[in-house]
């Protein structure tokens, strides 16, 4: 649910980084965040749970360009990982544009990874929306990890509908930004079509 603010020339994109605890998604937007110019992105906001954290931000992207002379801005979420704060995850999925899968490259975490994804195929249905139309991209986080799982095993268990993924070492920076550029794109893409 893109918005359009006609007032300052925006329209607003939101970016929800999905997938199991401890799996990377905070460590992916802290790495945006403390990378993106000051004057170009917003106050991070975290929402502390007792086990886990919410984070958002919003910025505007240096190289993907504007639509009808609007210029693009977009919100990035995480939501929390445990699935025991479901009703949070669904909260903040409403409105998503495009998601961001952080599935947790060790081997002994491929179980949380399939869980977390079915849990956001299901709450996204409850918003009306089929993972299968929503921008999307996958993330193989923790590349650097000696219990790491082969990227080619890990894509025939989560790869959804071919779509763009990644391999990352989030706190490093690998993968990270193609990652949200891959996402960005498509929406980008889908809006233009609008």
């Amino acid at each position: 649910m893109t918005f359009i603010n006609y007032a300052a020339k925006e329209i607003n994109c939101k970016i929800v980084y999905y997938g199991p605890g401890l799996g990377g998604k905070t460590t992916n937007l802290q790495y945006i965040y403390n990378k993106t110019a000051p004057e170009r992105k917003g106050k991070m906001i975290s929402l502390a749970t007792e086990a886990d954290r919410t984070l958002f931000f919003d910025f505007l992207p240096l190289d993907l360009g504007s639509i009808r002379g609007f210029t693009t801005r977009f919100h990035l979420y995480t939501v929390p990982g445990q699935v025991f704060y479901d009703a949070s995850r669904k909260l903040i999925l409403k409105g998503v544009d495009g998601v961001v899968f952080v599935a947790d490259s060790q081997r002994e975490r491929m179980e949380a990874n399939i869980e977390s994804i079915r849990n956001l195929e299901l709450n996204l249905e409850e918003h009306g929306f089929d993972l299968a139309n929503v921008a999307y991209a996958l993330q193989f986080n923790k590349r650097d990890l000696p219990n790491a799982m082969p990227p080619d095993e890990m894509y025939r268990m989560l790869n959804f509908k071919r779509e763009p993924t990644f391999e990352g070492v989030a706190p490093q920076g690998v993968g990270v930004f193609a990652t949200l550029k891959a996402v960005a794109k498509q929406i980008l893409i889908e809006l233009r079509r609008r």
